[in-house]
């Protein structure tokens, strides 16, 4: 679109959270994300000038952008969905669920293999949270680990595990954000500082090693140790496929994406492998999944495990099968284009941040506040930290602020990685309900808590870090509140199922 964007002021912020209020009262994100849009829209004609039909011509005019501007990950995602569901046609995820849960029978197990192979996926967020819930979705299932907490792992080891790791899409772009400040070397010096991923990674390890839950979530794994929801749940069309039918596809996908994500960045070229896989990781992410498509076809047809027009009736039907996910993904980037590029959210926010006149000690747990608040409202990471990188930057420069600008660059990533992580218009948590085939509202509500939770203690870690500036004593102070404050969870729960026995008695 090539229309100017205009300076709203407080109305900026109405689009987001008019979009996450109608979510979350209504659990319809379809309408309410629509709405949020169309909101934001009216806010720009407002400011700028025209009428309702103009802010609806506008509403379309966005949603066209983001799908031609999006369009590889559209393809990457439709091609997914239709290798999902081809394997499991074919036998291969029954057969590997056979397989696998000779190995894993525990519900401890089957959350922490899952989480295992969140950690080694790091590549990108999005492939992270669809590949790890296509394995281990069967072997959830044949534990009774209810689908919502499959979806909080998936979400839990993607954005938090790429923020963290040097060779992914997220390192370049956050180093090309700080070029002034460092480039890579600054981003792998935030890395100590970057709380909320850390945190959210020894979290989701307490939580599937302990086996203990709280909230909504503590309700949902109760229900599937009783035999209702995920763990009822078989994947439709058992086929005569083996192990080697689903590991064979997935692997070919896995090893040709990185090879792709390489090549098209330039890698071969001469290019440097991290700076060529964040060039253009979509396009690389869709060449590997076209890759183990093929690979599937040659491994199935010729054996007879399905005839040429099943597997294309395969790949139609998977790509029915992710209309849901990419209806939400349209209108939520549609949501963050207009938040960013028509009535300025974004500058709003740090605009505000840069105004307040507070001690340089307070800069990092303020910066990782409204990174949290800006990420959870537009629903993107990278949006949040393209925007306010620059600024810390820059209020970090020199003086008083240089000692607390690391701090201040960890706290931005790791509040824009919260905001990511729960806000139920991030393509991440979108991405994640889908890769475990949970109703997104319902992942949504079940590990908020626990995303909460970890916030908090991130704020307090901050505070620490702006007055000791020294990351291994926040990290330990961190580290060491994070498992009190989950110890005071679990005495409170077990003192609140106490109560009734007691009354019985």
């Amino acid at each position: 679109m090539a229309l100017e964007m205009v300076e709203a002021g407080w109305l900026s912020m109405l689009p987001p959270l008019i979009a996450i209020t109608l979510a979350l009262i209504s659990k319809e994100v379809y309408s309410s994300l629509f709405l949020g849009v169309f909101s934001g829209m009216c806010v720009y004609c407002h400011a700028a000038g025209g009428d309702l039909l103009t802010a609806a011509t506008y509403v379309f005019d966005m949603i066209a952008a983001k799908i031609g501007e999006n369009g590889y990950m559209i393809i990457f995602l439709v091609l997914l969905g239709s290798l999902v569901v081809i394997v499991t046609r074919s036998g291969g995820s029954a057969a590997y669920g056979r397989w696998a849960g000779r190995r894993i029978s525990t519900p401890a197990g089957a959350k922490l293999t899952t989480s295992v192979l969140g950690l080694l996926v790091f590549v990108d967020d999005g492939f992270n949270c669809l590949t790890v819930g296509t394995v281990m979705r069967p072997i959830a299932d044949k534990c009774r680990v209810s689908r919502e907490k499959l979806a909080y792992i998936l979400d839990s080891t993607a954005a938090p595990v790429c923020i963290i790791a040097p060779i992914s899409s997220w390192a370049v772009a956050v180093a090309s954000e700080v070029e002034e400040a460092g480039g890579l070397n600054a981003f792998v010096q935030t890395i100590p500082y970057n709380l909320y991923a850390i945190l959210t990674l020894v979290m989701v390890f307490f939580l599937s090693a302990t086996d203990f839950d709280f909230g909504p979530m503590r309700e949902a794994e109760q229900a599937a140790r009783a035999g209702a929801g995920a763990a009822e749940r078989r994947e439709d069309e058992p086929g005569r496929g083996t192990v080697i039918d689903l590991a064979a596809p997935v692997l070919t996908l896995i090893v040709c994406a990185i090879l792709g994500m390489a090549y098209v960045g330039g890698f071969f070229d001469g290019v440097s492998f991290s700076q060529a896989i964040g060039e253009n990781p979509t396009a690389g992410l869709t060449l590997g999944t076209f890759a183990g498509l093929l690979a599937a076809l040659i491994l199935y047809v010729p054996r007879k495990i399905m005839t040429v027009r099943e597997f294309m009736a395969g790949v139609i039907d998977g790509i029915k099968t992710m209309i849901p996910a990419l209806t939400i993904l349209i209108l939520a980037w549609s949501l963050g284009g207009v938040c960013r590029e028509m009535i300025g959210t974004g500058y709003f926010v740090s605009d505000f941040v840069a105004a307040v006149d507070l001690p340089f000690a307070f800069l990092p747990a303020i910066v990782f506040a409204v990174a949290a608040f800006l990420s959870f409202s537009a629903g993107t990471a990278w949006g949040t930290f393209g925007i306010l990188l620059p600024i810390v930057s820059m209020l970090c420069a020199q003086g008083e602020g240089a000692a607390v600008l690391i701090p201040s660059l960890g706290a931005t990533l790791a509040g824009s990685v919260y905001g990511d992580h729960c806000s139920p218009i991030s393509d991440t948590s979108i991405l994640s309900s889908t890769g475990a085939q949970c109703e997104h509202l319902r992942h949504v509500e079940t590990q908020l808590p626990y995303a909460a939770l970890v916030a908090v203690v991130c704020f307090a870690g901050y505070l620490v870090a702006g007055f000791t500036k020294n990351p291994w004593i926040t990290l330990t102070a961190s580290v060491a509140l994070l498992f009190a404050a989950c110890g005071g969870m679990m005495l409170w729960e077990r003192r609140r199922e106490a109560v009734p026995g007691r009354q019985i008695g």
